[in-house]
């Protein structure tokens, strides 16, 4: 007779057995019918946690979990146990050694922006796993984090990239006399005109379909998904500018019009994408994402010959801080860029060209 093995199954997982525990609650309170109802809509509402929430704090949490699973390992601590000194010590190590490879300046250490994202999306990642950790170690985590924050200014250390240089009609001249009349180069116009003139950040042109822009008498209205968090689709109108050479409206119907004449009618879709990535000889490739937005409006300011290349933040800096300068009201820049009124966010983007002009302290005596 053949010799029987058993295989014993693998234990359920944290959250497996957390839900579990739930059900079993409810069937002692409720019956189980009633548990078996409240278990579905438990399932509903996972469902629709995943569906809506934005691929790219997806990749987020995922890529900042692999630095907590290799801060764990290189540590000997389990990657289930978000402990009071586990978190803290994580935090030191990320300002310390996190990086794989060297940042700004030769250092291995991230960015306390940088180090607070991953220590928030590791917290996330436990919890989501049924680990847990405590609103008083994860608070003590980050104050942790705060006063390390503080040693490295004390220490004049600043890491990270800085706030983003702000676009201006100055370099929307230079990237417009370095447009050529090319797929690429009419594409490249439109990005940087459209976006300028709606504030957008990389993932908003992104996420824009044909449809999303509308061509009306008094220009173009474009719809943007707006906020990282809570979204809402915000209108933003864009006039017709005097000056031909740096009209956004114009940029755009020319690309699109030459996408259409180089790909055919399905361009002329709605659901068609807005801006396209093409190739060195002039092949349309798909849609551009954020990342190809970024890299697009850096690649286009070094062809324009701009001194400080821009980034995916420079046209929506740059729509706050030439709004300001132009006299045009705060209310009105917050509605046209999706920012709350008197935002924050959006008086930092407001940045003075070298600190004299409308100094406060000028003229006071």
């Amino acid at each position: 007779m053949s010799e029987i093995h058993t295989v014993t199954p693998p234990p359920p997982s944290p959250a497996v057995a957390q839900r579990a525990a739930l059900v079993e609650k409810w069937a002692a309170r409720h019956g189980v019918e009633a548990a078996a109802r409240l278990a579905q809509a438990e399932d509903f509402a996972d469902a629709v946690a995943a569906e809506i929430r934005p691929e790219n704090t997806e990749d987020t949490y995922t890529k900042s979990w692999r630095v907590w699973e290799r801060f764990c390992a290189a540590q000997g601590f389990p990657a289930t146990e978000g402990s009071r000194g586990a978190l803290v010590a994580y935090v030191g190590w990320l300002l310390r050694e996190g990086r794989q490879r060297p940042g700004p300046g030769g250092v291995l250490g991230y960015a306390p922006a940088s180090a607070r994202l991953h220590l928030d999306a590791a917290i996330v990642g436990l919890r989501r796993g049924g680990h847990t950790v405590t609103k008083d170690d994860a608070a003590e985590a980050r104050i942790a984090l705060d006063g390390l924050e503080v040693l490295l200014l004390k220490g004049k250390e600043r890491r990270g990239r800085g706030q983003a240089v702000a676009a201006d009609p100055d370099g929307l001249y230079a990237i417009s006399a370095a447009c050529d009349d090319s797929l690429e180069g009419l594409r490249d116009l439109a990005l940087v005109l459209t976006g300028f003139h709606f504030a957008s950040r990389a993932s908003e042109p992104a996420g824009l379909l044909n449809g999303d822009v509308a061509v009306r008498a008094k220009g173009l209205v474009v719809s943007v998904l707006t906020g990282k968090t809570k979204h809402s689709v915000r209108d933003a109108k864009i006039p017709y500018q005097k000056d031909p050479a740096i009209c956004p409206v114009r940029a755009w119907i020319a690309y699109r019009q030459a996408l259409v004449a180089h790909g055919g009618s399905p361009h002329e879709s709605p659901s068609d994408s807005a801006f396209h990535w093409i190739d060195q000889h002039g092949n349309i490739r798909g849609p551009l994402g954020p990342d190809g937005v970024t890299r697009a409006i850096k690649r286009i300011s070094q062809r324009a010959g701009i001194p400080i290349l821009w980034t995916g933040h420079s046209l929506r800096s740059g729509l706050a801080s030439t709004g300001r300068r132009k006299g045009k009201d705060a209310v009105a820049i917050a509605d046209q860029g999706g920012w709350a009124r008197h935002s924050r966010s959006m008086l930092g983007y407001m940045q003075r060209d070298d600190g004299w002009e409308d100094n406060a302290s000028a003229g006071l005596t």
